[in-house]
């Protein structure tokens, strides 16, 4: 039998190296790579065509939401677990509704994190136990929440404000120019009604964009 092909998407390389070390214990279960944030995590899916991707959600350059939806968009076949501190009901929708085939919480145990691998590359979902209500009660508004209503683009500007790049460097970052980005900025503070930086930071990481460290 084939083993299940891993790849690993954290940016803290403490967290990789302890779940590798998990991950090597388990019968038939092979990691295949390590990326450090959601650009490099889709580089390695078509370089490494894994099975499973573990899934940080707070990552640098592009966060493991946006990563999500473009992995499961390009490689139908490779499934998404989407690892994080944050059990809020915010998290778990986003993930979910990014494409994610299950939620785990960081503090879980060898066993669970085996038995939501094996189940989740049979076509399952698996949610940790301690997150699922909130997919119950999420599920009763089947309205967008504010991050959806984002664009792409505009969630990629306020990941990259909200990292505390300048109108200039995030022109640069998406290879677009200043204008447009200045013009991205005010799109965003227009729609989420926040009309500064330090507001749009907070939002950042209220909805998991961001991390308090970064």
């Amino acid at each position: 039998m084939k083993p299940i092909r891993v790849l690993l998407a954290d940016d803290h390389s403490l967290m990789r190296a302890g779940i590798r070390a998990l991950l090597k214990e388990l019968p038939g279960v092979e990691v295949v790579g390590e990326a450090n944030n959601g650009q490099q995590a889709l580089d390695l899916v078509e370089e490494m065509k894994p099975d499973i991707v573990l899934m940080d959600i707070m990552m640098p350059e592009m966060n493991g939401l946006d990563a999500t939806k473009r992995v499961v968009a390009r490689h139908p076949k490779v499934r998404v677990i989407m690892l994080s501190m944050n059990a809020s009901e915010e998290h778990v929708l986003h993930a979910l509704r990014a494409g994610a085939s299950g939620y785990l919480l960081k503090n879980i145990g060898p066993e669970e994190l085996e038995g939501a691998i094996r189940a989740v590359v049979q076509g399952d979902k698996h949610i940790t136990a301690a997150v699922a209500k909130h997919v119950l009660a999420g599920l009763v508004d089947e309205g967008k929440s504010s991050l959806e209503r984002l664009t792409p683009r505009q969630r990629e500007v306020l990941q990259l404000i909200a990292e505390g790049k300048t109108s200039k460097q995030i022109a640069k970052r998406l290879g677009i120019s200043l204008r447009t980005a200045e013009e991205h900025r005010s799109d965003l503070m227009k729609k989420l009604d926040i009309h500064d930086v330090a507001g749009l930071t907070r939002y950042a990481m209220r909805v998991g964009l961001i991390s308090l460290e970064q």
